[in-house]
């Protein structure tokens, strides 16, 4: 019952449902009604049962009501029937936020109406009301939404990657892929993939969707839509733009702006138009974004990265004296392969949370001074004693945040609040 539990019951209301609401703890009414805790005798008698993202659809109690044959949707396929316009759904395992967000710049700086929600600020369920016929429905989608879906159906579709992840949920990686294919699996003829040529899991959803595949390339494939070649994105054979003058970094987020153009381009926005919107973006808050330069030292949030291939694609967005933080909650992943980076560009790993033992586990023997902080507080500390002028404390955890804080937002402002602390000379 939090965010998007909300906006369902609201929506169910609304079209006349009778709505019962459970949760794992007790918690009084929401919009009126009295949330139940959540037993099978709590959701006996529904004709049918939305989730929440962050409820696996696997759970006991869903695979009781299923067998007894009473449907389990998602917030994304409720909203579905109800959503006015143009569908497009963007997803991968990171840049989604970022591409998502782009998407809905250009198509607003490019006069062509839009709203922009999902997985990303507003629930799909609480789009429902302001969407217009004539207008995109730009959703951020997690493979916790997608896998779900029955008949939700997004007519441009992208996919920017796909990397080990949750598999705390889905188990395997190929579960976990697909998940991310029912985006593709149901769309239709005449429908576009944006699809990342680089990456052999997304390349392998062209033949798992009747839409026409459209492809980017950081690595100038020949068969590629856009592509980069040194510091330019070129779209359809034509030079679109310099990385230089956008406000974002690193190889990843210009893949993202790759997207996004192709994306734009589809919805109807004009290269000059796509170029120039690009250049006014400003990065998304928790992601690379910087807080502020204090004595030398630049401090980056980059609290979303919740993955180690997030984190990975943070520390090859700079050339080297990182004083990273790592840590949280663990979603069975294998941090081994972030030492090699770790190695070549970190002068510390400061590791906090639940996870700390394990990631200091595997990087042990890696050549990496680990430094076990604990806390978010005490590794900022740490670094801010010790970074010298030219280096960066960098907050990329590749952990979810729910071990010390309620998602990854908190964690990032907190960081954020302590950093300016510093600037004033707060400890």
């Amino acid at each position: 019952m939090a965010r998007s539990g909300v906006a369902a019951l609201r929506l169910l209301r609304e079209k006349g449902a009778i709505v019962r609401a459970v949760d794992e703890k007790a918690m009084g009414e929401v919009e009126g009604v009295k949330v139940e805790v959540q037993t099978s005798d709590a959701l006996h008698g529904a004709d049918l049962i939305v989730i929440s993202p962050g409820v696996p659809a696997e759970l006991e109690i869903l695979r009781e009501v299923r067998d007894r044959g009473i449907p389990v949707i998602g917030d994304l396929e409720l909203a579905a029937p109800f959503l006015a316009g143009t569908n497009i759904g963007v997803t991968g395992t990171n840049g989604k936020t970022t591409t998502t967000a782009l998407t809905g710049h250009i198509l607003r700086e490019s006069g062509i109406p839009c709203q922009v929600g999902g997985n990303i600020g507003t629930p799909p369920a609480s789009m429902v009301a302001t969407s217009l016929s004539g207008q995109f429905n730009v959703l951020e989608l997690s493979s916790f939404q997608l896998e779900t879906i029955k008949t939700f159906h997004a007519t441009i579709a992208a996919c920017l990657n796909v990397t080990q992840n949750h598999l705390d949920r889905h188990h395997t990686l190929q579960g976990y892929a697909n998940a991310k294919a029912r985006l593709f699996e149901t769309q239709c003829t005449g429908d576009v993939a944006v699809l990342n040529a680089d990456d052999p899991i997304t390349g392998s959803f062209a033949s798992r969707t009747a839409a026409r595949a459209v492809w980017f390339s950081g690595t100038h494939r020949p068969t590629a839509n856009a592509w980069l070649r040194h510091d330019n994105v070129f779209l359809d054979g034509e030079r679109l733009l310099d990385v230089r003058d956008l406000r974002l970094r690193g190889r990843h987020n210009y893949e993202n702006v790759m997207a996004a153009a192709l994306i734009a381009r589809e919805a109807g926005a004009q290269p000059s138009q796509i170029a120039q919107a690009a250049a006014t973006f400003a990065p998304v808050e928790h992601r690379l974004e910087l807080v502020r330069e204090l004595n030398g030292v630049a401090y980056y949030n980059d609290s979303k990265a919740t993955s180690v291939d997030a984190t990975s694609k943070a520390i090859d967005a700079f050339p080297g004296g990182l004083w990273i933080i790592l840590g949280g909650k663990d979603k069975d992943s294998d941090y081994t392969v972030l030492s090699g980076a770790l190695r070549q560009k970190a002068k510390a790993v400061l590791l906090i949370g639940a996870a700390a033992q394990k990631i200091a586990s595997q990087l042990a023997d890696k050549g990496l001074p680990l430094i076990h902080s604990g806390t978010l507080a005490a590794a900022l500390q740490q670094a801010y004693r010790s970074a010298e002028p030219g280096d960066t404390v960098l907050l990329a955890p590749a952990c979810a945040s729910f071990d010390q804080f309620e998602n990854f937002e908190q964690r990032g402002r907190v960081f954020k609040e302590l950093v300016n602390a510093l600037a004033t000379g707060g400890e």
